[in-house]
């Protein structure tokens, strides 16, 4: 007996010693694998290095993010109910019922609160905790500061306080007037796997409050067209517009604001490219303003896997969805884009000064994808993949540098084209970059879109996620204009 319990205690130490051995094997091809991606991303994104100082202009607006972890600031309780969706966030309860809505599907979102007292008691109770930070928010001001390291001048249309323009750095000019009270966001931030109550995050992500009182108004338009001539960008960025969602404008008020936007696009000569950003809207009606009066006159979109999915919706069956899939398939995305491309081209030739779309940017969790007029005013697809791609890692884990032991690939080792009878592209770990061209036939024109993907080193140890979109957006941009 005691020789086959030798026996079998022998043969157990043998089998976690190979046990042992396969995983260490496994974590040493993972570890290959991903550190092969890392090598081929940045080596095309030091292939295209520009030269020069390339002027931005961006609008509009600017607040102080004040960072939270979510599970700090709202607690669950059975009381919370069923997930529900709000345009606005008017009560504590709607609140919590607006976060599980979002939170069970990693997706983010932004609620204007009209509640100010309630508002500023959740922007206190959270400062009062020593894991709060506050930074510069707003989709512009974290723009412009990405194209200014990038290498970019930049002209920043925002009103704020003294105090808060000091922190603006010397190589973004600032156009815009002294304000008493800098708006305030509120991120409540979650990471990938977490629980609150019954629900799981499947992504890291954040959902923000806010109470704006200047950013609405896009107060700072003014200032800004004055600087516009003198300054003379190479690119005009459109952003922040999602502050207009359900705030209580007066009669006439916001459409009057957005056919200033649209005047201010039109009035941008043809050798300045306009790009538009999109963002997390929940009101239709402003939306459909959007498509009317600013998407039509910008030559470049940027957005996320929920505004793509938004703005397809509304376009082509006339609403908007409220959450959309968190992680999509590289096919379904490329159909979203090449639909609204072509709706967006189709219409614009009825527009009067509307320009002719030649680039989407669609940023996502695992993956890059841009699609770009063959031979058009935007070069280095390829490169800007790849710098979109490493800025979201380099963002979201707070580093300048990837490090491969806080990162994971979640795009799968080969993608199709399209949703129907599209091909399979394999992922080439040494050249990531899947480029490809495609020829689309609009109205009888024969037009030739160059398609990039590159996959993403997705952050596993998350520092911020907010402000992920507009870094990856801008940095995208750069070796493109």
């Amino acid at each position: 007996m005691e020789y086959k319990g030798l026996k079998v205690g022998t043969l157990l130490s043998v089998l976690a010693f190979l046990v042992g051995i396969y995983y260490r094997e496994s974590e040493n091809l993972l570890q290959k694998r991903l550190t092969a991606v890392l090598e081929g991303l940045e080596e095309v994104e030091t292939k295209h290095v520009g030269s020069g100082r390339p002027r931005v202009a961006i609008g509009y607006g600017i607040c102080t993010d004040v960072y939270i972890d979510a599970k700090y600031l709202i607690t669950y309780s059975k009381d919370v109910g069923d997930p529900e969706h709000f345009d606005e966030i008017k009560s504590e309860d709607e609140l919590l019922k607006s976060f599980a809505y979002y939170f069970r599907h990693g997706a983010a979102a932004e609620r204007f609160m009209p509640n100010g007292s309630l508002f500023n008691q959740l922007v206190s109770h959270a400062r009062s905790f020593s894991s709060s930070y506050s930074n510069i928010g707003g989709n512009a001001p974290v723009m412009a500061f990405r194209f200014a390291k990038e290498g970019c001048d930049v002209l920043l249309a925002a009103k704020m306080t003294k105090s808060l323009r000091q922190l603006i750095p010397s190589n973004i000019r600032v156009a815009g007037g002294d304000v008493q009270q800098d708006d305030i966001h509120l991120v409540l931030e979650y990471k990938r796997g977490e629980t609150w109550g019954p629900f799981t995050s499947s992504r890291a992500n954040r959902y923000i409050v806010h109470n704006d009182a200047n950013n609405p108004t896009i107060s700072s338009l003014e200032e800004f067209d004055k600087l516009l001539p003198e300054f003379a960008p190479d690119l005009f960025v459109v952003s922040g517009l999602q502050m207009m969602d359900n705030y209580p404008f007066p009669e006439g008020m916001r459409f009057s604001r957005l056919m200033k936007v649209k005047q201010q696009m039109i009035n941008q000569p043809r050798s300045t490219k306009i790009h538009f950003e999109m963002a997390s809207f929940a009101e239709e009606n402003l939306l459909l303003e959007l498509s009317e009066l600013v998407i039509p006159f910008a030559d470049s979109l940027g957005m996320n896997e929920q505004e793509i999915a938004n703005l397809y919706s509304l376009m082509y069956n006339g609403n908007i969805s409220l959450v959309a899939d968190s992680n999509p398939r590289v096919a379904t995305v490329l159909d979203q884009m090449r639909l609204l491309f072509k709706l967006i081209r189709k219409n614009g030739k009825s527009i009067e000064n509307a320009r002719q779309l030649t680039r989407i940017h669609v940023h996502t969790l695992a993956y890059q994808a841009i699609l770009n007029v063959k031979n058009s005013v935007w070069k280095n697809t390829m490169a800007a993949a790849a710098k979109a791609s490493l800025t979201a890692n380099r963002h979201v884990c707070g580093s300048n540098n990837v490090d491969i032991q806080k990162a994971m690939l979640i795009m799968d080792d080969s993608f199709s084209t399209s949703i129907n009878a599209g091909r399979r592209i394999p992922l080439d770990i040494e050249k990531p970059v899947s480029c490809w061209d495609e020829v689309f036939k609009i109205d009888g024109d024969n037009v030739t879109i160059e398609v990039c993907v590159a996959p993403v080193l997705v952050c596993t140890q998350a520092s911020q996620t907010a402000g992920g979109g507009d870094n990856i957006s801008s940095a995208g941009l750069v070796p493109q204009i």
